[in-house]
């Protein structure tokens, strides 16, 4: 039976079952055994001068290494940077998608089907070389897609997902962000991962107070109100006159059983003594869907006696 040589097997399984043209060449492979390799199905095109050791449909991460290989040197950029970063169990990604790889600013190269090829001046300071493949920091991959994303809502969800996987944490993602120039929603990524290193949500009371509150003409509440139960206990939102508490969590890593029991505690003890109804708002509810939030809240209030009237704010018309 015909295989590769070993000097050729131990670099496709380094690298996934992929390898390029010139590590061949560099492995004292001939044309003519390349030839071959290809003519028997050892080795099977998937760019030009990158072959695959199989002849079915590649797996992600072959197409992931085959990219880095083709356009070498390169790194994988922005979401494939993410994805390789999550390994094999990766759920929500859309593996059929393009591969994004980076190359120096200097290089001028056509991507192939299925790769998309992105320039900079910073490849390798930001680039880790070790890894396999080789990709951009997480850090540099959360704000590459970060500044890509449709809405300061999706810019947030992209942040929440890497720290929220402990992939990386706020205090580097600004890090990373102080060394940038220029990035897009740079003031408002800069306060929401001031707030989360802080464990503040000042970000979010904001948005809350101004896209869902005032936007959509609800009643005018209280603030940081002092509760009385057991010790001293503050309300992010209240509706005195409904009975009605909000309360704003701007946490983007995942809260551990501690944390979680202490905010039921709140909760309850709020229900039991003060007959206040609680509700917990996140970041997908006031930044991502602010208009759909008010309605929500009008209803409650409204259940709990307000007379008020919903308005409609410019947003609106739009969703």
């Amino acid at each position: 039976m015909r295989s590769l040589p070993p000097v050729v097997l131990a670099l496709t399984r380094q690298q996934c079952g992929v390898v390029a043209r010139r590590q061949l060449s560099a492995a004292g492979a001939s044309e003519s055994q390349v030839r071959s390799w290809l003519r028997h199905r050892l080795l099977t095109p998937i760019h030009p001068g990158v072959y695959v050791d199989h002849t079915g449909e590649p797996t992600w991460i072959q197409r992931a290494w085959a990219a880095v290989l083709y356009a070498a040197p390169a790194a994988l950029h922005g979401p494939s940077a993410l994805r390789a970063a999550d390994g094999p169990g990766r759920r929500g990604h859309d593996d059929a998608g393009p591969v994004h790889v980076v190359v120096d600013a200097s290089r001028m190269l056509t991507a192939p089907a299925g790769v998309r090829i992105h320039r900079s001046r910073h490849l390798d300071s930001r680039a880790q070389w070790n890894l396999s493949p080789p990709r951009i920091r997480v850090e540099d991959a959360v704000l590459d897609v970060a500044a890509t994303a449709a809405d300061a809502h999706g810019a947030v969800a992209v942040v929440a997902a890497a720290v929220s996987s402990r992939r990386t944490t706020a205090d580097r993602v600004l890090q990373a962000l102080d060394g940038r120039a220029r990035v897009r929603r740079r003031d408002f990524l800069v306060e929401v991962l001031t707030d989360v290193a802080e464990g503040a949500c000042s970000v979010l009371e904001r948005c809350y107070l101004r896209d869902v509150e005032r936007a959509h003409g609800l009643p005018v509440a209280g603030r940081q109100v002092r509760g009385s139960a057991r010790g001293p206990v503050y309300r992010d939102v209240l509706y005195p006159a409904q009975r009605t508490v909000v309360e704003l969590d701007g946490r983007l890593d995942h809260t551990d059983a501690a944390d979680r029991d202490r905010d039921l505690d709140r909760d309850l003890v709020a229900a039991a003594e003060s007959s206040l109804t609680t509700v917990r708002l996140g970041y997908g509810q006031v930044v991502g869907r602010p208009c759909w939030t008010a309605g929500r809240v009008a209803e409650l209030l409204r259940a709990r006696g307000w007379a008020g009237t919903l308005g409609r704010c410019p947003r609106c018309a739009t969703t």
